[in-house]
């Protein structure tokens, strides 16, 4: 993790690419949600990448689970508005697949990243005092 950037990422590219496809999504929108759902949905994308990339920057592995985790509850707010767009017609087909298909693209992606930072904690052997000491 040390010397990397979370521009590395590829769930971070692909986060961002969701971002720019949200704010294309929330253009059809009726200028009456600028402050209600399309604020809203483009938050909770913005959140995706964010959360992303202040997890990787942080100094712990535990820190970047959390984040992580944050990134995904941000990610199930984005989708839940997504569906609320679609009920209320406000975006329709081609759309709405591909966002959602982009969106369950970088949920397996922190889902795998997620797996993988656990999998190296806990193959982690905790530090002794006399190893401290050294």
């Amino acid at each position: 993790m040390a010397g990397n950037s979370y521009r590395d990422l590829e769930v971070w590219q692909r986060a961002m690419d969701l971002v720019v496809a949200c704010y294309k999504l929330t253009k059809a929108f009726p200028a009456s949600e600028l402050y209600g759902l399309t604020g809203q949905l483009q938050r909770a994308a913005v959140s995706v990448p964010a959360n992303i990339a202040e997890g990787q920057a942080r100094q712990h592995t535990k820190e970047f689970l959390h984040h992580l985790s944050i990134a995904n509850g941000s990610l199930a707010e984005l989708e839940t508005h997504i569906q609320i767009a679609e009920r209320l017609g406000y975006v329709q087909g081609r759309a709405i697949q591909a966002t959602s298909l982009q969106s369950d693209q970088v949920a397996r992606m922190i889902m795998g990243l997620r797996k993988s930072l656990k999998s190296r904690q806990r193959n982690q052997k905790p530090t002794t005092k006399n190893q401290q000491l050294s």
